[in-house]
């Protein structure tokens, strides 16, 4: 079963539901609509599955000009903006880097941003994450509050991160850099640099990741997208998710229905551009799909979710609301 969303783009206006609006966590998005009061919804991003961190994002967050989640496996994201007299949807790649630089001299590469710290990495945890880091006693973490390190936490983890500063958490060699640089009482501050291609014509309101890119000027172009998938998603049929524009700037939601032999099979990546073709698509980008699919219509689920127990909790939302 097919499901879609033909959407004016004067009439409605887009957001980013998350999660119990914390950055871990999940939540369905008929309750995430609910809450909101959101006329619609579709599933949104790749989110990490199990463990503490469920919920995480596993690809792009930019929100508010504020990287929330970086770029994850070389996949695109979806730029949304409702400034103006209509909202406006491009697909594009996303590079990112940030340092934390301490006493305006010392600058130390961040790997990633509100996720599981890895060896020897620097993870930053921000506010809109969670009241806590989440981490276990391994190395050390810097909490920063005003532009300066506030406290210093060894063998410890799960530093409360302040509403108005961040957590700098360190493992390894890039403990030692944080001991030696992040005292109590330094100057700590953050740069950044956030680009997109292709630039689109507007300033994002948000950015979520997804992926492939389906559709490119018209054409089917998931082929060609330089992003990490796992083996057999592409060419095996399995439920979908996807967001798009037609060329009228009409906004396309769209769903399809698989794993359930006597309903519907799903489609394969291939199939599903040419469906988004068929609905006038110039641009689309697939986004999470699986037992994650699905779309909300005025608090109703109107598709059939393929997990056993029906609608999955998710770690974030397309909604759509009237303006």
């Amino acid at each position: 079963m097919i499901n879609a969303l033909v959407l004016d783009p004067s009439m409605i206006r887009i957001a980013l539901g998350r999660a119990l609006d914390r950055g871990v966590g999940t939540e369905a998005p008929s309750s995430i609509a609910a809450r909101r009061g959101a006329l619609a919804a579709v599933n949104g991003g790749y989110f990490r599955t199990e463990g503490s961190y469920r919920g995480e994002p596993a690809g792009i967050v930019l929100l508010a000009g504020k990287v929330l989640s970086e770029p994850s496996r070389r996949r695109p994201g979806l730029a949304v903006s409702n400034l103006g007299v209509k909202t406006r949807l491009a697909v594009v790649d996303v590079a990112f880097q940030a340092a934390v630089v301490a006493s305006n001299k010392f600058h130390r590469r961040v790997d990633g941003i509100n996720r599981p710290r890895l060896d020897n990495e620097i993870v930053l945890f921000t506010p809109e994450f969670n009241g806590t880091t989440l981490t276990g006693p391994a190395g050390v973490e810097a909490v920063v509050a005003g532009g300066r390190v506030v406290s210093v936490i060894e063998g410890q983890g799960d530093a409360a991160i302040p509403p108005d500063g961040w957590v700098v958490s360190a493992h390894g060699a890039s403990a030692v850099w944080v001991r030696d640089n992040l005292k109590k009482g330094a100057r700590a501050g953050l740069q950044s640099d956030v680009r997109l291609s292709p630039k689109p014509g507007f300033a994002p309101e948000f950015v979520i990741g997804g992926g492939p890119r389906l559709i490119k000027g018209g054409r089917p172009v998931a082929a060609l997208d330089p992003g990490i998938y796992p083996d057999g998603f592409a060419a095996t049929r399995h439920p979908r998710t996807a967001a798009g524009v037609r060329a009228d700037g009409r906004i396309l939601l769209v769903t399809v229905d698989g794993r359930q032999p006597e309903l519907s099979v799903g489609m394969t990546i291939a199939e599903l551009a040419a469906l988004l073709i068929e609905l006038g698509a110039v641009e689309a980008v697939n986004m999470d799909g699986g037992g994650s699919t699905v779309m909300v219509v005025r608090n109703r689920v109107v598709n059939s979710p393929s997990d056993f127990t029906g609608e999955r909790p998710v770690g974030d939302s397309l909604l759509v609301f009237l303006r």
